[in-house]
């Protein structure tokens, strides 16, 4: 039986009002590091405690490639004595911020891809932290919308979005749906320890949608044709948070460090680069494409450095910048938007034929690579 072709039509992005400039982000973490040091000179002196150390601007791009952060909240986050966003919460009877978000993304979606929201059938909120257990994030956003169908919520920490597009395909191809749309709402800066120096500037926050149709159906040019996806899962502690429900049944770790975002970056460099770059070589040779026919590669938006080796593995040679665009110097990591972002931003100027591939990773270890054609 032939399977139908799956494609997607439309992407949009909501940027917070609001950014955070590297400087900024290291002027309240050392204005925090000496009242920490102040107050703890006794122990510090004595060996009990180490001294915290100074950030700089200079450091964090070169460990990252990020500039700056866009955030809901950045009062909260600048203030020395807080450190942390400040999002309150909201009555049951408003629309929750995370719903908010995807909504605003969601519209921009539906209207590149030329249809409404009464043409949807499915909901997929993909996302590394929702808000609430339930009702599902996804629900909201499909009563929101004025969607029809079925919706449900999704995590695989980085790579959701991409793992969201593979379940949209399949949804499609198995009948069950001829469009459906695929949100990616994240709030990074919520689980963000803005108190640990090697990763205090690592993420903002941001949401991003995707519309994915059955090509029979789709009534826009602006199409791009999903030739094939692929996902791959390797359990790791490297990247890590276990903030989750079952804190409250002991209370012993309520407020600990590994409630927050945690993890050993060296190792998850070490051993997620050369997976990715793999896992893409050998999509693309069973697909009998060679590497000189990508025209883009909008990968994952955590670590240019990690971007850079992973292109030039895939490529065997330098990428150019075109060739694989980088957006996390102004929005810094997104988590499952980065890779959304890149394509949103960086795909108008394709010609029919043209070949790129969308790739996503991180906790888990979890990969999804989705190789897309231009029609």
């Amino acid at each position: 039986m032939t399977q139908a072709s799956v494609v997607i039509t439309g992407t949009g992005l909501f940027t917070p009002a609001e950014s955070v400039s590297n400087e900024e982000l290291v002027a309240a973490f050392n204005a925090w590091v000496d009242h920490f040091n102040h107050e703890n000179a006794a122990a510090i002196e004595q060996g009990e405690i180490e001294a915290k150390v100074h950030s700089s601007a200079e450091f964090i791009e070169k460990a990252s490639g990020i500039k700056a952060r866009y955030v809901l909240n950045k009062s909260g986050i600048v203030d020395p004595e807080r450190m942390a966003p400040s999002i309150p919460e909201r009555s049951n009877d408003e629309l929750s911020v995370m719903a908010e978000m995807a909504v605003i993304a969601a519209k921009q979606a539906i209207d590149r891809a030329g249809v409404s929201a009464a043409d949807i059938d499915g909901v997929i909120v993909a996302a590394s932290n929702m808000q609430r257990a339930y009702p599902a994030m996804a629900v909201e956003v499909q009563s929101a919308l004025g969607c029809t169908g079925w919706a449900f919520d999704m995590n695989v920490a980085c790579s959701s979005a991409t793992f969201g597009i593979q379940q949209a395909r399949d949804a499609i191809r198995a009948g069950s749906a001829q469009r459906v749309l695929m949100v990616n709402p994240e709030i990074c800066t919520g689980h963000l320890n803005f108190q640990d120096r090697d990763s205090h500037f690592i993420f903002g926050d941001v949401a991003t949608a995707v519309l994915i149709e059955a090509k029979a159906v789709a009534s826009t040019d602006d199409a791009y044709e999903i030739i094939d996806t692929r996902l791959q899962t390797i359990f790791s502690n490297n990247i890590r948070n276990n903030f989750g429900f079952l804190n409250r049944t002991d209370e012993s770790g309520v407020g600990a460090v590994d409630k927050l975002f945690v993890q050993e970056g060296r190792k998850v460099f070490k051993e997620v680069c050369p997976a990715v770059a793999q896992q893409i070589t050998a999509q693309l040779k069973d697909l009998e494409i060679s590497p000189d026919e990508l025209s883009r590669l909008w990968l994952h938006q955590a670590n240019k450095n990690m971007n850079d080796l992973i292109a030039r593995k895939v490529l065997g040679r330098d990428p150019s910048n075109t060739e694989s665009p980088t957006i996390l110097d102004e929005y810094a990591n997104t988590s499952s938007a980065g890779s959304i972002i890149a394509f949103h931003k960086n795909r108008d100027d394709l010609a029919s034929g043209h070949l790129g591939v969308l790739c996503s990773f991180g906790a888990g270890y979890s990969i999804g690579s989705v190789v897309l054609r231009r029609l």
